[in-house]
């Protein structure tokens, strides 16, 4: 699967074109899905230093949890963490969808972080098997509130072993794309329990409605491929040859949206898939948390419930299923479900307004210590919604004209804007 994702963001540099430059904000991609799929290109970056002193490191959070063969390489949860010689603010931030501690893009703001004198925690997301595994109460994750409440464990269980390391002054939290989103809920839980008291929290491209997003995502796979989804293997095939044709006449570049970004120089075809590209990103991330629930819950939605996939199992033909589900299926078929056998009053459509920022609206909108930064272009969201958000922050709310779905993450303005937002408030 990693071999995939790879092939697949190289295989992107056949769909790009380049677009001119803003005069009031130079991100350098106007196009919102260029800007999703290529990110900021590395001479338009931040300056970060090329390497910080990060230390990984795992928890257990189930000893006595049964873990299928098939899943025997997820059952401790792994985190990495900063750590500055002397006092300082400790900052906890949670990966997007899919995504694990070490993402790229969980990387690039570890970094940012630490070189402005912040301790960091990274936890991965609660939709990534390794969490769901190792970490997910429930195994079914998809909710936010659960999830958070997963989140806020783990936080806990990693500060409780790191605490005698670490001289902490404050504690804040952000997070990306879902764990900007999940960012709200723990510190709504926090104003609960009182845990780490976090003084500020900031969301980045959250959405508004979990719910609308991934059949946003879903739409733009099946919608842009030829024949929908039953068109898949062909479109691969297609990429896998794009890959071919730019690598050979491309430059010495390494495998990374820095190549996507040279290969606008070699070809800028009329006809562009990037839509599809996105939502195949997206499917991979929404299959792989579909296998994982599955096996591990015993849901039986594609594997049998008297099936226990073994470690060298061949699970070929149940991957071709999963790949076919889109997150509606995973919705209807194990997420309601689940949630149903627990409170089995509960319709579709109340399960689905608990997937939003507007379950939590009022706290929000009263709460000071929140920021938000966002995109008027993020390819995720319905017409509306970043309106919808910037006016529930009011001023706390940043929103740049463009950069797509966190495109502009790594662009110079943003990572200062991320920064100060933090080191703006006042110490105690």
């Amino acid at each position: 699967m990693k071999q995939f994702n790879r092939l697949l963001g190289t295989c992107l540099c056949l769909l790009l074109f380049c677009s001119g430059f803003a005069s009031a904000y130079d991100y350098p991609f106007e196009d919102p899905n260029v800007a999703t799929v290529v990110g900021t290109p590395n001479e338009f970056m931040a300056k970060l230093p090329k390497k910080v002193p990060t230390k990984k490191d795992s928890i257990t959070m189930f000893p006595d949890r049964e873990v299928p063969g098939a899943l025997w390489n997820f059952t401790d949860l792994n985190y990495s963490y900063l750590q500055q010689k002397g006092s300082a603010p400790l900052i906890f931030l949670i990966a997007g969808t899919g995504a694990s501690y070490k993402s790229a893009k969980m990387r690039g703001m570890q970094k940012a972080f630490y070189q402005a004198g912040f301790h960091v925690i990274s936890i991965t997301s609660p939709t990534h098997p390794n969490f769901i595994v190792a970490a997910s109460t429930s195994g079914v994750p998809g909710l936010l509130d659960e999830d958070s409440a997963d989140i806020y464990s783990v936080m806990q269980a990693v500060w409780k072993k790191l605490q005698k390391k670490m001289e902490v002054t404050d504690f804040y939290l952000t997070g990306y794309s879902l764990g900007a989103a999940q960012s709200a809920f723990v510190a709504k839980l926090d104003e609960q329990e009182k845990a780490f008291n976090f003084r500020k929290v900031l969301l980045i491209n959250p959405p508004l409605s979990l719910y609308n997003s991934v059949n946003v995502l879903d739409t733009m796979l099946v919608e842009n491929l030829p024949g929908g989804i039953d068109g898949f293997n062909d479109f691969y095939q297609k990429v896998i040859k794009a890959f071919s044709d730019v690598y050979a006449h491309g430059k010495d570049v390494q495998l990374n949206d820095q190549f996507l970004y040279e290969a606008v120089k070699y070809k800028r075809p009329k006809d562009t898939s990037l839509e599809a590209l996105i939502g195949i990103s997206f499917r991979i991330s929404s299959d792989n948390m579909a296998y994982t629930s599955d096996i591990l819950t015993k849901a039986g939605y594609v594997v049998p419930k008297n099936i226990t996939p073994r470690r060298h199992d061949n699970m070929l033909e149940y991957n071709k299923v999963y790949a076919r589900l889109s997150f509606m299926d995973y919705f209807n078929g194990i997420l309601l479900p689940y949630y149903q056998a627990e409170h089995p009053s509960v319709t579709a459509k109340e399960l689905i307004e608990k997937l939003s920022l507007l379950h939590i609206e009022d706290y929000i909108r009263t709460s000071p210590k929140f920021g938000l930064m966002h995109n008027a272009d993020d390819v995720i969201m319905r017409p509306g919604e970043v309106d919808y958000l910037s006016n529930m922050f009011g001023s706390r709310a940043h929103i740049y004209p463009y950069g797509g779905h966190c495109g502009n993450m790594s662009y110079p303005e943003n990572v200062a804007r991320m920064v100060d937002f933090f080191q703006a408030f006042p110490k105690n």
